[in-house]
């Protein structure tokens, strides 16, 4: 697991063999949520938009978008609210300004109530237009209003003036009548150009105010994240959380899962594999106390990276591995009466295969009195934590029987010295793998015949009798 590529399988064996512990952390992600849903209290979220008219280019958009979130159009609008603790910098984290297609002006109002929310969205506009006529010169003030018209009527007047210079001038008579004509001419274009020129310049010539394209809607729900939301986020972050901690656990595994990796743990050589049936999965080392207790509950006292137990062969095929470690014993020290079968405890798959290998050394139909048979197995169960392997009486080596990927390379090179220390060399390995036993065919019924001819000679026979 540790160096395979992480794929959707393996995900599903988390979802199936951690079920009641996800299904626990589920559940309290969930109330995480609405605690915190009690921690920020609702909103609710409206928007109004002003029209620009005329060209705009972007640039001059986004200008348009921080002037309404000004520090004036802000200050303008609390005191228009007139909201009891509630000033410009306190508006700011509640409305929301961007520029939108068609040259548009989004303004976003968030309060706790739709009303409110409502309320501050209309106003934020209302100023931002005011405001930004006022900048733009657009002042609806009577001397702002009547300062162009005024121009315009002082311009009128001084072209009649200069056509009633230009009739009293002589008309043509002498050289210096036709130079001041020709002056006044002059100056009366000058005139105009100049009034044409001041009309173009105007902003109110090429671009109309802008306007408020009519109140905001009165928002109907919540604005996000609403109760529900946080609610369902909690318990898919807390999911997520622990299937990323599954994976990163077995990632960070180093635990020996093959027989070559578990005999070089141990210093010594893998004698086979035999299989165990029965056992769906397999469990750890049994504890005590409420820590086990809330582990087996929760469903946390068993590996779930482990792969799923394959499908055996029948007993015979099973009992044939079983038999094939005792000849290796056998052929490796052929003058060996005995060896200590050492179990890791709490592991329950590895003593039913010790207990089998030892049935199947005690039942060898070939041994003699010469000693060519079978050597004589005891097993002994050694914790991981503190090995503790009984001293060397008959025996001429430890037989070390487990099942692979529950033991830590620690804990295997452990018992390989508590062994040396009993005067025991692990003369071998066997790993003891759990399968899924093949289910027996069904009995085939004697043929109806068959059982009425037995009858009949039964019948026959007690009649003789």
């Amino acid at each position: 697991m540790s160096d395979d590529t992480i794929r959707l399988a393996t995900v599903g064996r988390i979802l199936h063999r951690r079920r009641r512990l996800l299904a626990v952390l589920v559940v309290v992600g969930a109330l995480v949520g609405y605690g915190a849903s009690l921690l920020f209290p609702p909103s609710y979220t409206t928007t109004a938009s002003v029209l620009l008219p005329g060209q705009w280019e972007e640039r001059e958009l986004l200008t348009q978008a921080e002037i309404a979130t000004s520090s004036q159009v802000l200050d303008r609008t609390a005191a228009a609210l007139r909201w009891s603790g509630v000033d410009g910098p306190g508006l700011r984290d509640r409305v929301s300004v961007a520029p939108a297609d068609g040259n548009i002006i989004k303004i976003s109002g968030t309060a706790a109530t739709p009303a409110r929310a409502q309320q501050l969205a209309d106003r934020m506009a209302q100023q931002f237009v005011d405001y930004a006529a006022r900048l733009a010169g657009d002042d609806p003030g009577p001397e702002a209003a009547a300062g162009p018209e005024t121009l315009r009527k002082q311009v009128a007047q001084t072209n009649r003036r200069i056509s009633e210079l230009a009739d009293a001038a002589d008309p043509g008579r002498t050289v210096e009548s036709v130079q001041a004509r020709t002056e006044l001419e002059k100056l009366r274009t000058a005139l105009q150009e100049s009034l044409r020129k001041l009309e173009q310049a105007d902003p109110a010539t090429d671009r109309a105010t802008m306007v408020v394209m009519g109140p905001s809607a009165r928002p109907t729900g919540q604005a996000p994240p609403t109760r529900t939301q946080l609610v369902a986020g909690g318990a898919l972050v807390f999911l997520l959380l622990a299937v990323v901690g599954h994976l990163a656990a077995a990632r960070v595994d180093r635990r020996p899962r093959t027989g070559p990796e578990i005999a070089a743990a141990l210093g010594s050589e893998l004698l086979g594999t035999v299989d165990v049936p029965g056992e769906r999965r397999t469990p750890r080392p049994r504890e005590h106390g409420a820590r086990s207790r809330l582990r087996r509950l929760l469903g946390a006292d068993t590996r779930w990276d482990l792969p799923t137990p394959r499908v055996s062969g029948d007993e015979g095929s099973r009992r044939v591995r079983y038999r094939r470690v005792c000849v290796r014993l056998r052929t490796q020290l052929p003058a060996a009466r005995g060896f200590l079968v050492v179990v890791p405890e709490g592991d329950e798959i590895a003593r039913r295969a010790a207990g089998q290998l030892v049935s199947e050394a005690a039942g060898d139909p070939s041994g003699t009195s010469t000693g060519r048979g079978y050597p004589a197995l005891r097993v002994a169960e050694v914790s991981t934590e503190q090995p503790l392997v009984p001293d060397r009486e008959l025996e001429s080596g430890a037989l070390v029987v487990l099942s692979a990927g529950n033991w830590t390379t620690g804990e295997l090179s452990g018992v390989a010295e508590a062994c040396a220390d009993a005067g025991h060399d692990v003369v071998g390995v066997v790993v003891a793998d759990p399968v899924r036993a093949r289910p027996a065919p069904a009995a085939v019924p004697a043929p109806r015949r068959a059982r009425t001819a037995v009858s009949v000679g039964d019948d026959a026979r007690g009649g003789r009798v």
